[in-house]
């Protein structure tokens, strides 16, 4: 396979063969026949999809599939096998690629809530005016102005999510990407976070790639959903996501469409989720660790 090529570039087709139902614009990411391999493991098998601009694209599939690795690729962090990916960057613009939110805790825990928000922008030597009033606009979005001034430890799981949020919306990224950010946190909180990650992304439509093993929580955010198969990760199927924005965490619960879409995600994903289940046994059997 030829090397992975991840550079920015201004040169876009229309569409994508993989997505033929994409709309006729210039898409924010374009990922083409993407493959990656460790030693003898193939993890992700050419994958291939176009993510437009302002897009929430939602990835779902089972535990071993190459999701968060195909996400840390698209964040610079991970190198390809095989491939190409193309980001689209409007010509002299200052704002960095991406942004990343991890699943566990990120924040620097010798920096308060205030300085870690802000860290993204100072690296970027944004000027003082900037800085104070995106940090003090995303603090308030996230419910932590009044918790500015304190540590990490001195915070619940769910709030320091909160500041990881505020952190990546305040660097202003192109795109935002997300591995399964909530995924370490009780279902009431979950639920809150969900629903400020929507209000939030609402203000500007930032293209987010988000990673989740959750039907449910792909549903509630996504735009449109691909699920892909056990490992090697390819893609099985593209999902719409037709509900009406902005959305109502719960009150989408009570929608006929919801649970519709759900059984129709799960429906594809059960049978992976089964696979990865036989391969994880297998391995076991085997004594082969390979992940």
């Amino acid at each position: 396979m030829p090397p992975m090529s991840a550079t920015a570039t201004n040169r876009r087709a229309v569409g994508a063969a993989s997505d033929a139902a994409a709309p006729a614009i210039r898409p924010a990411i374009r990922i083409s026949e993407l493959r990656k391999t460790f030693g003898h493991l193939v993890a992700i098998d050419n994958v291939s999809v176009d993510v437009q601009p302002g897009e929430f694209f939602v990835i779902v599939g089972p535990s071993g599939c190459g999701k968060t690795t195909l996400l840390r690729i698209l964040a610079g962090l991970e190198t390809a096998s095989g491939g190409s990916i193309e980001i689209d960057t409007p010509a002299g613009s200052q704002r960095p690629a991406n942004s990343m939110v991890f699943q566990g805790e990120s924040i620097f825990p010798w920096m308060t809530v205030w300085n870690n928000a802000a860290y993204g922008l100072r690296m970027r030597n944004a000027p003082a005016a900037v800085i104070k009033d995106k940090v003090a606009h995303y603090l308030d979005a996230t419910g932590l102005t009044r918790f500015a001034g304190y540590y990490p430890h001195q915070l619940s799981g769910g709030m320091k999510q909160r500041v990881s949020i505020a952190r990546a919306f305040a660097n202003d990224p192109e795109i935002l990407l997300m591995d399964e950010p909530f995924s370490a946190l009780d279902a009431q909180n979950k639920l809150l976070l969900q629903e400020e990650l929507l209000r939030i992304w609402d203000e500007q439509k930032k293209t987010v790639v988000f990673i989740t093993h959750s039907v449910d929580e792909a549903v509630y955010l996504g735009d449109r959903i691909m699920v892909m198969t056990a490992q090697p990760g390819r893609v099985k199927s593209f999902v719409r996501v037709p509900l009406p924005r902005p959305r109502n965490v719960i009150e989408l619960q009570k929608a006929p469409e919801f649970g519709e879409l759900v059984h129709r995600i799960w429906s594809n994903l059960r049978d992976e989720v089964q696979r990865a289940r036989e391969q994880d046994e297998g391995a076991h059997d085997t004594g082969d660790g390979a992940a």
